[in-house]
Formats: C-alpha cells, structure tokens, sequence
C-alpha cells in the first residue's frame, strides 16, 4: 500500500509540474480597452490612415482615425512604424477538425455516408487544435471549418479562433456543402475505364439531383404543415438552403464541371451559391462572371491542373477570374498539411501573377466576409465592427514580415504557439547531459 500511495504521490506531483509548466508557456488572452496608436492603418474599405489610432473596448472597434485621445483607463500600445490590417480570412480549411494527418481517429471531417448534409462542422471542431495558435499568430483570425467526402457532405462553419467552445468561435456563417461529380480522371492514379468513369460520374450527377428534388418537395410539405413536415434530418438540413437562407457551397475545379455546375444551379433554380476550389475557372471565367455567382479559389500554390498547362497558371488562376468580373475569394486550400497560416502567401503568389494588390488584400478580408454574409462584422477596420485585427511591421504578403498584436473578438491573442516554443526551446539549447 505504502508503495502504491509513493508512486502515486509522485505521479501527482509530476502531473502539477507539467500543469504549471504548460500554464507557464501558454499565456492566456486578455481582454480590455486599448489604443493602437501611431500606425497606419489599412481600412481595406475606407482607404489608408497614416499616424491613426485603432480603440479597441468590449470586443468592438469603437473608433479609428487621426488625432483621437486614448479613452481614460485604456492600455496604449504604441504602433509607430507599424501597419494594422484586418483580420484576414480563410474560406475553406479543416482546421480544428483533424490533428494528425496519418492517424483517423484525430479527423473528424469526412462522416460514412454521401447524403449527410446535418452533420455540421461546428459540433466537431476542437478549440484546442494546436494549428490553431499557428495560424492566427499569422493574422489569419476567422476561418471556414468544412467537411469533406462525398456529395452532400455537411455542414461549413466559420470560426473566429479563439474561444473554449466551438460556440464561443461560431462567427456567424454556416452553409451546405456539396462535393459535384468529378466526370473526369481524379489523378494519375484513377485507373478505371473511360466507360466506367462516364459511368459513376452519372450516377452521382443522378443522385445528386434526386436528392435536391426530394428537398424542394420536402420544403413545400414544410410550408403547406407550417413546419410539420416530420422528422427527416437529411431534408431539414437543406431546408434552409432550398428557402435560400443558407448558401449552397459547391466544390468544383474542372472547367467542365464548372459549366456543368453553372447549368445545374440554374435549372435546379438554387437561390445562395458558393463555387469553392475553382482550379480551372479561368477557363470559364466569363461564365461564372454572367452567373454572378461568387467563388473562394485556392489554394493558390498548387501545380498546373493539366499536364500541358503553364506552370503558373494556378498562381494566376484568381487574378484572372477576378479581371473577367468574377467575385473572388482565396482560401489557402491547406487541408492536406495545415498550413493555413500560409494564406497570405497564396495571396502574394496571386499578386506576383497578375492580381491587383489591393483585390488580393480584399480576397482574404472583406470579400469573403461579403459572401458569408458577415461584412457588418468582419473584414475591414471601421468603427462598430468586431476587433478582428493584427498589427505588423510590413506588407502581411511577405515571408520577412512580423506579427506583432493579434486581437481577436477584442482579445489580444499571445503570439505563443507550438512552434514558437519550439524555437525558443532549441535556439539556446542545454544539451542536459555529461561531456565525455
């Protein structure tokens, strides 16, 4: 008994140490009045303010501009030198549904099932995903948390990062995902037949409509029994989108598929739609430019589609959409390696290709806030909305730059994250053993 209670004395000593040790690495955020200022601050949607101040109090903007006195009892954070940019945004990651890439038990965004439209994004994210520290100490503060898989997949959430809960993240945004039929090679490792390809892209395009038409009826039933159409989760959860309250996110990249999309939607008379991924929507730029249906594109730093394309032509992909009219957002596409914090980078390879500056700046900020329906909220640096902002010591597009305040809902947001402790870890590292 004596040994028992020793070694679980000294387990729970061990146990305090590491709490105390990780609580000791990993400041909380705080929350207050503050003034950023002495800064320039880019609006995004109301020009440049040079020598500005941004107040910051109860987790709103509550004034921005010249010549304005920090408020009595406010923490001034003095920004000479530095830049201020919205908090930027990212339309389309997993982050905070999957950790470990090589292990399914730690991803949780692709449910059993190709009709699955109930299973929301929200009820699975992880506020404690250790990319998340990662990617908004790069300034990226909102995300879209969307699943993956097979036709209607699920339900798209945005997030803000930061909070206990994934309710406490919610940013205002959910919408239905669905994944349209690929009626092409999915890489070179797709061996099927040309028939059997035809085939099962058929198929899926007949369920796919099948499924909608049973929504309309289903919403029609729900009208005419005021809400006691019965209890059929699939439906219910597309009747928001089959009203047109929620939006339609249709995955979609070959150029074929695209036009094949753009005629679906139109028959099928779909009111709110999204077009996401977009690869080859250069290719019907115009088209999607006369639907006016807006597009988050991306990731932008990925290689050419088609063999026979230009090396660069995912990198001029956005831009080129944007010249023939089309509303354009860009996500960074990460989901593979979580490397969300990468958004603006995708961003800068989209400007460096032919995008104008100021358009890519929008693509990650008061765009995608546009087409969520958040832009009362998100996006720009103006009075009244939400303290999503960062500050830095220059253009957020380039690799040199450094974040030096994130807020996030009014919260400043340590720049502390597993890679950050990591490198003060090793960079004066005590080897901690004898020389010989």
């Amino acid at each position: 008994m004596k040994k028992i209670q020793l070694i679980y004395g000294i387990a729970t000593a061990a146990l305090c140490a590491l709490v105390f040790h990780l609580e000791a690495q990993n400041p909380k955020a705080k929350n207050g009045t503050f003034a950023l200022t002495h800064a320039t601050i880019e609006t995004v949607t109301k020009g440049i303010i040079s020598d500005g101040t941004v107040v910051i109090s109860n987790g709103k903007i509550t004034a921005v501009g010249n010549n304005i006195q920090p408020p009595a009892g406010a923490e001034v954070i003095d920004c000479k030198g530095l830049f201020i940019y919205p908090g930027m945004i990212d339309g389309g990651t997993n982050l905070g549904l999957s950790e470990i890439g090589a292990d399914p038990r730690t991803q949780d965004f692709n449910e059993i099932g190709d009709v699955i439209p109930q299973m929301h994004a929200l009820t699975a994210v992880n506020p404690n995903a250790v990319a998340i520290p990662i990617t908004r100490v790069s300034g990226v503060t909102t995300v879209l948390a969307a699943p993956q898989g097979d036709l209607y997949a699920g339900t798209a959430a945005l997030i803000n990062l930061h909070g206990y809960t994934s309710e406490q993240m919610y940013a205002g945004f959910q919408g239905a995902v669905l994944i349209f039929p690929n009626t092409g090679r999915r890489g070179y490792f797709d061996r099927r037949t040309d028939d059997e390809i035809k085939k099962a892209a058929d198929n899926a395009l007949k369920k796919m409509s099948e499924v909608w038409n049973r929504a309309v009826q289903y919403q029609k039933i729900d009208s005419a029994t005021k809400g006691n159409a019965g209890y059929y989760p699939e439906m219910q959860a597309l009747l928001p989108v089959v009203k047109g309250e929620h939006p339609l996110l249709i995955e979609v990249n070959k150029a074929k598929d695209i036009t094949a999309a753009l005629k679906w939607v139109k028959d099928k008379k779909v009111k709110n739609v999204i077009l996401t991924g977009v690869a080859e929507g250069w290719r019907v730029a115009d088209d999607i430019a006369k639907a006016k249906i807006p597009v988050i594109t991306g990731g932008i730093l990925e290689l050419p589609v088609r063999d026979y394309d230009r090396y660069d032509q995912a990198y001029a992909n956005a831009g080129q959409m944007a010249k023939a009219g089309v509303k354009v957002a860009i996500r960074s596409g990460e989901n593979g390696n979580q490397n969300f914090r990468n958004l603006p980078y995708h961003a800068g390879f989209a400007v460096a290709y032919g995008m104008d500056k100021m358009e890519a700046l929008k693509a990650i900020t008061i765009v995608p806030a546009e087409i969520f329906g958040v832009a009362d909220k998100l996006g720009s640096i103006e009075t009244g909305k939400t303290a999503n902002l960062f500050v830095c010591d220059g253009d957020p597009f380039e690799p040199k730059t450094q974040i030096k305040q994130v807020f996030i809902e009014g919260w400043q947001i340590p720049l502390v994250s597993r890679q950050t402790q990591m490198y003060d870890e090793f960079l004066k590292r005590e080897p901690g053993v004898n020389k010989r």
